[in-house]
């Protein structure tokens, strides 16, 4: 199973927002998507030493990574969040359903103070690896994101990926 990576076109620059830009939250803790039935433990990832977007190292099929260079949810920008869409074999992962989501959905994540935020799916757009609008999934400003990103298209094994990365565009509701 590939890494769900439009960072292998380049590691994303990551804007430092200062504590006046917006309010320091919690980690994130774990990923609810009720339309597909996702409850998922959300792990600290950053990038591998290749430059890839890294992926859940504990449980990887069941988990979600949260990149944690970027801001958390809730805080101004787009925090991202990643996961598998299939397990070697072809068998579902947490991701399985991603691409079933519609405008309007609502996507909610619980941090470690307790609180659950609520998001609302923008739109969904797959792009292939080398064409990902890396600024758009990982440095939009101006507004509170949260961009879930997956693997999608044909498993192409001499690349160890697939042809497409699915993202999932959502804003805080």
């Amino acid at each position: 199973m590939p890494t769900p990576s439009p960072s292998k076109i380049a590691s994303p620059t990551v804007t430092t927002l200062t504590p006046e830009a917006s309010p320091a939250m919690a980690s994130p803790v774990r990923l609810l998507i009720p339309r597909i039935g996702v409850n998922a433990h959300v792990e600290d990832v950053g990038i591998t030493s290749n430059g890839d977007l890294a992926t859940p190292a504990r449980s990887p099929w069941d988990d979600v990574g949260w990149y944690n260079r970027g801001p958390r949810p809730g805080e101004e920008g787009s925090a991202v969040i990643d996961g598998h869409v299939d397990r070697p074999g072809g068998l579902p992962a947490i991701f399985w359903n991603l691409r079933s989501l519609q405008a309007g959905d609502t996507v909610m994540v619980a941090n470690a103070q307790g609180k659950t935020l609520r998001f609302r799916v923008l739109r969904i757009a797959s792009y292939p690896p080398d064409q990902a609008p890396l600024p758009d999934i990982f440095e939009k400003t101006g507004g509170v994101y949260l961009n879930l990103i997956t693997c999608s298209g044909t498993w192409i094994p001499s690349q160890h990926q697939t042809t497409l990365r699915l993202v999932v565009y959502t804003v805080m509701a």
